[in-house]
């Protein structure tokens, strides 16, 4: 079943990679595709102009002459995937312009063919023909470059009308294979050739070496033998001398041991180049090939391996072996002392490598997905001249024992250390790289910070991201000759600065925990041409928004801005892009904060100073400092005050310079005749011994009403401004309309000083009683004051009480 799964995945592979090489010459053509449709038969309302035609993962099981003669257009056709069992070409005769034919995969037994001239690629394989369907016509197709084809025998004949075209691949399939003519595939003519064998049956050596003998390029899938290896053929001399292949991949391989080496033995003395071996798996005795002294042209391994080759690389992929004992020491001999520039032995569960004995020509070697531990090619002075080593995904732990492994390999270049259980101490002592060493890959270990301390001095590419690394410690080992450094994928809080670093180019410091990195860092790595910071969880604040700026004003270094550069934190800035944020430069610079308060205040204090000034803020803070004093003293002092009744209809508040007709005038005319007003008058009802503040203060509780006559000559009293005031404050703490006016005489705005702002506010705001000049007025003016004050006192004085 996996053989059939290899051979399945490959074809498909195989055809797409056809498929989009064909694309260039039907780019923008039009495309019907059918693919997967559950088709019995071919739809009858394809486009007429269609191009690209897909009927393929169907169940269609026959072909008429009918169903393509309307697509005059058509360049390609997949049919594979289907269950057709007879083709006729004839049901193509109409498309003229068709390139592109793929009839894998399904039922054919029988073809009859038809010219096709302008077809450049056929496919015919995993079918069902007893011989190969090579017709006539296909020696007239010059145009065609691959050919695809199945068969249960192939003879020498059957390729005779095809072996003058230059064929660039040619595709066979063997299923139920059972007749080779030796010799048959040496009269195609292609520069590659693939051969996919049967999987249920032995391989026929002779396919092998007349498949090296015709093309370039051979691929075989399927190589099975389960016979004595002592009935395998051994190759002659006269056949390896006619063999002309340069690359061999062997895919699907179970033979045993003894029979590999024997093919090797083939590919060795051949003109083989690159010989690739994948999923294969050996059975039987692992032993030397000096002991088959039956075999004539069998020779000791070492004394192969020391002559001359043309071959130059050997893969081998995913080796697997059914011996549960076995003497590893010979396999592994016979690998290390292979005379050739590079082996690959990938995912063969190989848990060691012995060192050759002599000087070795490797300058490739690649032993990843294996089991090598830190003992591999230690005190190995053999591999001189090894450029390139990949140990990925091993299980090497000791980060001071691989720096020794290289010490004595003086012409490496490369170490690729990914992937494996790597630790570094300060306990384990010092580190001895090869000096030649130029690029080191510590990726995806459990290296700490002490790595630093471990480095090549001479290295110039080192990556270490997927570790443990946080920090880059101060007072390493400077690395001058350092360019790029990949740090991803770490702990790392924070931009490592250069200062061991000066010839850093390229810094990779994604996916770590940087949440602002510093600022400085610009300063620090002036030669950083490329810095990839993003997927870190950035804090968006003002550190950063400095370090956005000089990163901008260094030319704009971040590599994969702006979609990779995205803020974490604060919570309500989550997903913003940092291209998106920005702040204030008053918000982020402390200094310009600071200046800027301290301007505010002193201008605020200014402002306040001059208000206090303008306005004499102090007075009425005295003022109002002295009306409480006086109001507290008469509630601790005089309790019976505390509900003083109203005595007066009104207290007088006038100046000195007014008393004349105050006396004269407003006096006489208010306390006499009806009504019975009484007024109160800071003459005859200040009581001695009291504060002219108090008696104003208590005046003012007694009266119901406070008449004011205001003149030039008011404005200049301080007592009428200190009376002025105290009303004011009843007025507005005992929420009454208790205040009358009364202008005896003009008073200019600019006469009216700046601390009586609430005389000019109650002038803007309040009616007040003007003076007149005329005396036939005056009797109006009285009129209208008295009844202003005119209330018993009796009910006036209950109603104080009841809103209080």
């Amino acid at each position: 079943m996996g053989s059939l799964t290899s051979i399945y995945v490959f074809a498909c592979v195989f055809l797409s990679i056809l498929w989009n090489n064909i694309q260039p010459t039907v780019e923008n053509k039009i495309t019907a595709n059918y693919s997967g449709h559950l088709l019995t038969e071919v739809p009858k309302n394809i486009p007429v102009h269609t191009h690209i035609l897909d009927l393929s993962h169907n169940s269609i099981s026959e072909i008429t002459n009918f169903r393509f003669t309307s697509l005059s257009d058509l360049q390609v056709l997949n049919l594979s995937h289907n269950l057709i069992t007879e083709l006729d070409f004839s049901a193509f005769m109409f498309n003229q312009d068709l390139e592109y034919l793929d009839l894998s995969h399904n039922n054919i037994w029988t073809a009859y063919c038809q010219l096709l001239a302008r077809l450049r690629h056929l496919d015919l394989s995993f079918n069902k023909f007893t011989v190969l369907p090579i017709c006539q016509e296909f020696g007239i197709m010059f145009h065609l470059e691959y050919l695809g084809l199945s068969a249960m025998m192939i003879r020498r004949s059957d390729f005779r009308y095809v072996a003058h075209l230059q064929l660039d691949t040619v595709f066979l399939t063997l299923e139920d294979f059972s007749l080779y003519e030796p010799l048959s595939l040496t009269a195609l003519n292609t520069r590659s050739l693939h051969i996919v064998f049967a999987t249920n049956q032995n391989f026929n050596f002779s396919l092998l070496y007349d498949g090296m003998s015709t093309s370039e390029k051979l691929k075989i899938v399927n190589l099975r033998y389960t016979l004595s290896h002592k009935d395998f053929p051994s190759p002659s001399l006269e056949l390896q001398k006619k063999i002309k292949a340069t690359d061999l991949m062997l895919d699907t391989v179970d033979l045993e041991w003894t029979v590999i080496l024997q093919i090797f033995l083939l590919v060795w003395d051949s003109s083989v180049e690159h010989l690739t071996v994948r999923n294969l798996i050996f059975r039987g005795p692992v032993v030397e090939l000096t002991e088959y002294k039956h075999v004539p042209l069998l020779r000791s391994l070492e004394q192969l391996l020391s002559l001359g080759s043309s071959m130059k690389a050997l893969t081998l992929e995913r080796v697997r072996n059914k011996l549960y004992y076995f003497n590893q020491e010979i396999l592994y001999r016979q690998f290390s002392e292979m005379n050739i520039d590079s082996l690959t032995i990938h995912d063969a569960c190989m848990p060691h490598m012995l060192c050759p004995k002599k000087p070795s020509s490797f300058q490739y070697i690649n032993f990843s997905r294996n089991a090598l531990t830190d003992e591999l090619f230690q005190n190995c002075d053999t591999l001189a001249n090894l450029k390139i080593l990949i140990l990925h995904r091993n299980k090497f732990e000791s980060l001071s024992k691989v720096s020794f492994m290289t010490s004595r390999m003086k012409s490496l270049r490369y170490l690729d250390m990914s992937s494996n259980l790597l630790r570094n101490s300060r306990a384990e002592g010092r580190c001895q790289w090869a000096d030649s060493l130029a690029e080191l890959d510590l990726s995806s270990n459990q290296l700490t910070e002490a790595v630093f301390e471990c480095l090549p001095a001479n290295i110039n590419k080192v990556d270490l991201q997927n570790n443990q690394i946080a920090n880059v410690p101060k007072g390493i080992t400077e690395l001058h000759s350092l360019q790029e450094l990949n740090l991803a994928s770490n702990r790392l809080a924070d931009l490592p600065g250069c200062r061991a670093f000066t010839g850093l180019e390229i810094l990779n410091i994604e996916r770590n925990l940087i949440l602002t990195p510093s600022a400085d860092f610009f300063e620090t790595c002036p030669s950083v041409k490329e810095l990839q910071a993003g997927q870190n969880p950035f804090k968006c604040s003002c550190e950063l928004q400095d370090f956005l700026r000089l990163e901008r004003q260094s030319g704009g270094k971040l590599s994969g801005w702006p979609e990779a550069y995205v803020c974490k934190y604060p919570e309500d800035l989550s997903g913003t892009q940092l291209k998106d944020f920005h702040l204030t430069e008053l918000a982020c610079n402390t200094t310009l904060l600071l200046v800027t308060a301290l301007l505010l205040t002193l201008v605020l204090v200014a402002v306040v100073a001059f208000l206090c000034i303008y306005l004499d803020v102090p007075w009425y803070v005295r003022m109002l400092w002295q009306w409480t004093q006086t109001k507290r003293r008469a509630w601790h002092d005089c309790p019976e005050e505390r509900e003083t009744a109203l005595q007066f209809h009104a207290f007088i508040s006038y100046s000195e310079r007014d008393s004349l007709w105050v006396k004269n005038e407003l006096i006489p005319n208010l306390e006499k005749g009806e009504g019975c007003i009484q007024l109160c008058q800071h003459e005859r009802n200040f009581i001695p011994g009291k504060s002219i503040v108090e008696n104003i203060i208590n005046c003012i509780e007694k009266s119901y009403k406070s008449i004011f006559v205001l003149s030039p000559n008011f404005v200049q009293s301080e007592w009428c401004h200190y009376e002025l005031y105290f009303a004011h404050h009843k007025l507005f703490s005992e929420n009454s309309n208790s205040l009358i006016l009364i202008l005896l005489e003009p008073i200019p705005p600019y006469v009216i000083p700046a601390r009586y702002h609430k005389l000019k506010a109650l002038m803007a705001k309040r009616t007040y009683l003007e003076w007149p000049k005329e005396r036939s007025k005056h009797a109006l003016f009285w009129a209208n004051l008295r009844a202003a004050i005119s209330i018993n006192l009796s009910v006036a004085d209950e109603q104080n009480r009841t809103e209080v």
